[in-house]
């Protein structure tokens, strides 16, 4: 079984902005999958499927960023799920909006929902896809709480689209053929 846990905010004050990239990727892969997140457990939306011979889950964690781990910990023990069996998208500052890189395991980087899931699972063991939302307007900004929570400007949506399908299809080549292989494709 693989676990693929979108990090984000729950609410539509954070539709759309730099934070919630990891339920836009969740909801890309749900499509390409052919499912949708039609479920509640554990603090978090799910959705089941199979792909590759594998049993997917699909989640975004309800409990806020910075409380990431509570969701992804139940719901990975409840289903057996090891470390090396969870991938986690996140958003991630020090890349441009565009740009996705995959690592099979890591530390926290400062995000502070990696930071959740480190300290809920008990281990740095799992993979991450991170994908970019820096940009020029990072630099103009003293707050990266303001900045990570702001809205993509209209000019960084198509980069943002690409993006996340991007990312969806690194999702389903992680499901196939593993971390390796995965970022010799797409980082």
């Amino acid at each position: 079984m693989k676990l693929i846990a979108g990090l984000g905010n729950p609410g539509a004050r954070y539709v759309h902005t730099r934070h919630n990239l990891g339920f836009m990727a969740a909801d890309a892969v749900a499509a390409l999958l052919g499912t949708s997140f039609s479920r509640k457990q554990d603090n978090a939306t799910l959705a089941r499927t199979h792909h590759a011979g594998e049993t997917v889950l699909l989640i975004k964690p309800q409990t806020f960023m910075n409380n990431s781990g509570q969701a992804v910990a139940a719901i990975s023990r409840r289903n057996g799920c090891r470390p090396e069996d969870i991938l986690v998208l996140a958003d991630e500052v020090q890349l441009p909006v565009g740009k996705i890189r995959l690592r099979s395991s890591g530390s926290d980087g400062g995000h502070k929902g990696l930071k959740s899931i480190i300290a809920c699972i008990g281990s740095e063991a799992f993979a991450r896809l991170r994908m970019g939302v820096g940009s020029e307007l990072m630099d103009r900004m003293d707050d990266l709480s303001a900045f990570v929570l702001s809205r993509f400007g209209s000019d960084e949506m198509p980069l943002v689209a690409e993006m996340t399908e991007r990312a969806a299809q690194a999702v389903l080549c992680w499901i196939e053929h593993g971390a390796e292989q995965t970022m010799q494709r797409f980082n």
